[in-house]
């Protein structure tokens, strides 16, 4: 399979940050967030993938500055890493002061998807290829962010076990 571009996933979604959205601190929900992390994120993941996908994991999710009521909350995503049917996806998010036009970095993460195809079974991906030196970092890091998800869920999945008698 040929291998794609990280660009032609890059994937920018922007909105308004409302009452409805907010907290009783006059700061958006974490949840809410978290949903457009996980909105943005698949759809660079079918970008790339041309194929359905679905959320695997996601990394430590990290908050790094709240975003406040009448700000803009803007997200961008790109694929950082396949392998034959996971798609890794990195997020930031920024937030924006529309009226002095700050921009701060509120948070970031990484998401794992998989492909699947019309009866739900995993299905092969195209090989990301990164070109700019950001996309170089994450692709380059990007085999040890798996082996640590791999052993992350495998120890979780020890400690679910019931005990053998």
């Amino acid at each position: 399979m040929e291998g794609k571009p990280a660009r032609l996933s890059r994937t920018v979604m922007t909105d308004l940050v409302l009452p409805q959205d907010t907290n009783h601190y006059g700061t958006i929900f974490g949840g809410r967030v978290m949903a457009y992390v996980d909105k943005i994120a698949a759809i660079t993941a079918m970008r790339h993938a041309r194929k359905p996908v679905v959320t695997v994991s996601s990394d430590s999710f990290d908050f790094l500055a709240p975003v406040k009521l009448g700000e803009a909350i803007s997200l961008e995503a790109f694929v950082t890493y396949t392998h034959n049917t996971s798609i890794e996806v990195f997020v930031k998010i920024q937030s924006e002061n529309l009226m002095t036009g700050e921009v701060t970095t509120t948070g970031s993460s990484y998401l794992t998807f998989v492909a699947v195809d019309e009866n739900g079974q995993k299905s092969p991906v195209p090989p990301v290829i990164p070109e700019t030196d950001e996309e170089r970092m994450h692709f380059d890091t990007a085999p040890e962010r798996r082996r640590l998800r791999i052993e992350r869920k495998q120890e979780r999945a020890r400690r679910m076990l019931p005990p053998e008698n």
